[in-house]
């Protein structure tokens, strides 16, 4: 119940880091992890990891000798996951997704087996999204897949003005395959996107 607080408090304060009203459901993090085929020594990113639902979940997942590689920019999240989660498997980063490229050189993995992404891409500018997309790409191959949720009322800010977006749209330019799946059974209901090349 604490990360619930947690999560209330700075969605309050910074919605534009958060992008959401309440962590992810069960629901929510068993669709976003089930599209994933992980196996020893898998190299796993994600993105946005809030109070970590999803990330435990993911961990609970992967086998030993694997890597999750968590990008998480909220100062207040990423306190809390420090606190909270002593796994030696994740590498908890205090960056920008936008680094996700330079970071995986750095760390020297030169592939990804899943990306599990929480950003409210719809909060973000075409540049970014685009920016983010370009720099992961080298990373994946035909094995690999991407999955992110988009709530049902896929919104997006743009020259200031609120207005609906698909993020489903702007994940075929840069996968051959984009499944999606409804859960009802999250505050909001989402839809989880799995995507592979």
């Amino acid at each position: 119940m604490r990360s619930f607080g947690t999560f209330a408090a700075e969605a309050l304060s910074d919605y534009k880091t958060t992008a959401a009203v309440a962590p992810s459901s069960p629901y929510l993090a068993h669709a976003m992890l089930e599209p994933l085929r992980l196996s020893e020594g898998s190299t796993v990113v994600e993105f946005g990891p809030g109070t970590g639902v999803i990330t435990r979940a993911l961990l609970d997942l992967l086998p030993r000798d694997s890597t999750l590689l968590a990008f998480e920019i909220n100062r207040r999240f990423y306190r809390y996951l420090r606190r909270s989660i002593s796994d030696p498997r994740l590498v908890l980063l205090k960056k920008s997704a936008a680094n996700v490229g330079r970071e995986l050189h750095r760390l020297g993995h030169k592939r990804v087996d899943a990306v599990v992404s929480s950003l409210g891409l719809g909060l973000m500018s075409d540049r970014e999204r685009r920016s983010l997309l370009g720099a992961l790409l080298p990373f994946m191959d035909e094995e690999s897949v991407f999955t992110q949720y988009q709530y049902f009322h896929g919104m997006e800010i743009k020259d200031g003005k609120l207005r609906r977006f698909s993020v489903g749209s702007l994940l075929r330019q840069y996968f051959d395959s984009v499944e999606r799946k409804m859960v009802w059974r999250n505050l909001p209901p989402a839809f989880v996107f799995a995507c592979r090349k």
